[in-house]
């Protein structure tokens, strides 16, 4: 995903406004022998703006969950108010959120340039819909997205190229951790960065929550580190959303 013109981003908030589609279809797949995801707690899901706020503050991260080396970039925070649409020109653009959606924020961080890389970018995102098929229908959403537009504008003078998605059903290829899973692989080239460079998204879902990480490396930055630091944040916020919504064990 990526960023739109006023900074706010596909790589900074993960879902995307309501889409006229059939429902997703849930998979046959036998789920994986050890399951971690607990079952949701209905009553804990936020009803309000101001809830889904709260439990937003206690899902997203800062820069300690990536370890050293990572610090964060300014702007630190997104406007909150904001949503990223994706137009028919695969150009990136920004209104107010959706109705299903009652809070979204994004954090950025960055690792500047040292030791002989670029600087590496990285975006932090957490979505609280109303309800869980609100949130369900962002991964759906995601692959339309790339197959429709692998070759995005993010804002002007930043886009990402050849974009290839991978959606991950609880239960299906090893994913015994979220709900649901989305991933986006390609490039990203930029006026302030250079590139072509690794471009990876990466999102989760447990009931109405949504977290997403997306990475944008450098010249002479592994590919595999990028890949890692993805991982670890998006895992990192999907345990503090388990942690919030999740039933308690026995």
């Amino acid at each position: 995903m990526g960023c739109t013109a006023d900074g706010t981003a596909k790589d900074g908030a993960t879902s995307r406004a309501p889409a006229a589609s059939p429902a997703p279809s849930t998979s046959t797949t036998a789920p994986s022998a050890v399951s971690l995801v607990p079952a949701l707690d209905e009553s804990k899901q936020p009803k309000t703006a101001a809830e889904a706020r709260d439990l937003l503050a206690r899902i997203l991260i800062t820069e300690d969950a990536f370890g050293p080396g990572v610090v964060r970039a300014t702007p630190f925070e997104s406007d909150s108010g904001r949503w990223p649409v994706l137009d028919e020109r695969c150009v990136w653009q920004t209104t107010g959120l959706p109705p299903d959606v009652l809070a979204t924020n994004t954090r950025y961080f960055q690792i500047p340039a040292a030791d002989g890389h670029g600087r590496v970018r990285l975006n932090a995102t957490v979505t609280v819909h109303r309800d869980r098929g609100e949130s369900g229908w962002e991964t759906a959403r995601a692959m339309e997205e790339v197959l429709r537009c692998p070759d995005q504008k993010l804002r002007e003078g930043e886009d990402i190229k050849g974009l290839l998605g991978n959606a991950m059903y609880q239960g299906e290829q090893m994913n015994n951790w979220s709900e649901d899973a989305f991933s986006e692989i390609g490039t990203y080239v930029s006026e302030a960065d250079g590139g072509p460079h690794r471009y990876f998204w990466y999102q989760a879902q447990f009931g109405p929550v949504t977290v997403a990480i997306a990475g944008k490396g450098a010249e002479g930055f592994k590919d595999e580190t990028l890949t890692q630091l993805v991982v670890q944040g998006n895992s990192r916020m999907i345990a503090h959303a388990k942690q919030a919504l999740g039933k308690a064990a026995g």
